[in-house]
């Protein structure tokens, strides 16, 4: 009976242990004491330099610009668009077997003057044996192929069509340009039609190197798209106003939102020319010219490492009557430097054609210089 009691005593003991242990909030946790060894952190001031102004406080803006509207582009595309025309051509080209076949182009222009004069890139024309001009409104015209003036210089063409009454753009300044100025880019993109783009003036008198043997220079770097088709095609300002010509044959490879533009102050006196002579004067020095390089300091036993070197020369030429010779090293044109071909093209074609420049070279270890007067580049 005892050891019944025993038991029974704990069992109860055993539960109630249970439950004392199971009930929440029961379970009691104590902070140990600090003791010796504890490491206390203190904050420091992290420089000790001395007051730059106690009095300064950020200055509160008053400008309002940032509640400024957007400017309204559907406005400038309906004011400039029914003068941006679509150009397709027909080009003979040879495939990999010497055959002859046909290929078609696209491209845009826009019209200058309403008598059916148009605008575009020498790039989008060149060799073609049939220009067609279509209009915004979808009437359609054929150019004459044999009389396009070109500019291959500046990639610039003016074509005309038997058309009367048509809506001109006006050329806009362009030297009024800034960087962050919104701007439109209007032409058949792809091929597919007049599309509209949007963007920024992104950099001014830009200098591109188009391929080996032309350098374009006073480009206008723009974020709006300019894809194939756009070359040709206006840069307009908020006014509506041509500031640059497209290129797609310049468009920035391998950069996002990168495209190009011909200044209006490059083309403009570039397009009064062609449409008033039919063509335009460079002045000319009747040289050939190479750009030195280790090749020809080595063959040619150059003095100097830098500028072009003449190859060639023209009998009666500007150059060949100012006493200049084969393998003359030209390091300075009008003042300006002269590093590579480019670089002399873009200065003669700055000089004017009847006055002296100044032309500074080597011929063998001494420098001279010479007055050399540019001529009219002779028609071929």
């Amino acid at each position: 009976m005892n050891r019944m009691k025993i038991k029974a005593q704990l069992l109860i003991a055993i539960l109630l242990l249970l439950v004392v242990a199971l009930l929440p909030g029961c379970i009691l946790i104590t902070t140990p004491e600090t003791t010796a060894n504890t490491t206390t952190i203190t904050t420091t001031a992290t420089s000790t330099a001395p007051p730059i102004a106690t009095s300064w406080t950020p200055s509160a803006s008053s400008s309002t610009r940032s509640t400024l509207a957007l400017p309204d582009i559907a406005d400038v595309v309906a004011l400039v668009k029914p003068s941006v025309v679509a150009i397709t051509t027909e080009v003979t080209v040879l495939d990999f077997f010497n055959r002859q076949y046909t290929q078609e182009g696209a491209g845009s222009g826009w019209i200058i003057d309403s008598n059916g004069i148009i605008v575009t890139n020498n790039h989008v024309i060149e060799g073609a044996k049939s220009i067609t001009v279509t209009l915004d409104n979808g009437d359609s015209y054929s150019a004459d192929v044999k009389s396009v003036a070109t500019d291959t210089v500046n990639d610039l063409a003016i074509l005309k069509i038997n058309a009367k009454n048509l809506p001109a753009l006006k050329i806009g300044d362009s030297t009024k340009l800034r960087v962050g100025d919104w701007v439109v880019a209007i032409g058949n993109s792809m091929g597919m039609g007049t599309r509209a783009t949007v963007g920024i003036i992104s950099q001014l008198n830009v200098m591109l190197q188009v391929d080996q043997d032309e350098t374009l220079y006073n480009l206008i770097d723009t974020s709006a798209a300019i894809n194939p088709g756009n070359s040709g095609g206006p840069l307009v300002n908020l006014s509506g106003e041509v500031v640059g010509i497209t290129s797609a044959k310049i468009v920035s490879t391998g950069t996002e939102a990168t495209g190009f533009a011909i200044s209006a102050e490059t083309a403009t006196p570039i397009i009064q020319e062609l449409i008033n002579k039919g063509f335009v004067s460079h002045p000319w020095l009747g040289v050939g010219l190479y750009t030195v390089d280790q090749t020809a300091i080595r063959q040619l036993k150059l003095a100097v490492n830098s500028g072009v070197v003449i190859i060639q020369l023209s009998d009666g030429s500007p150059a060949t009557l100012a006493g200049l010779q084969k393998n003359d090293v030209i390091v300075s044109v009008a003042g300006q430097k002269v590093t590579d071909v480019a670089t002399f093209t873009h200065v003669l074609n700055s000089c004017k054609i009847g006055q002296p420049v100044e032309v500074k070279y080597w011929r063998g270890s001494t420098q001279n210089t010479v007055m050399v007067t540019p001529a009219e580049t002779p028609l071929t």
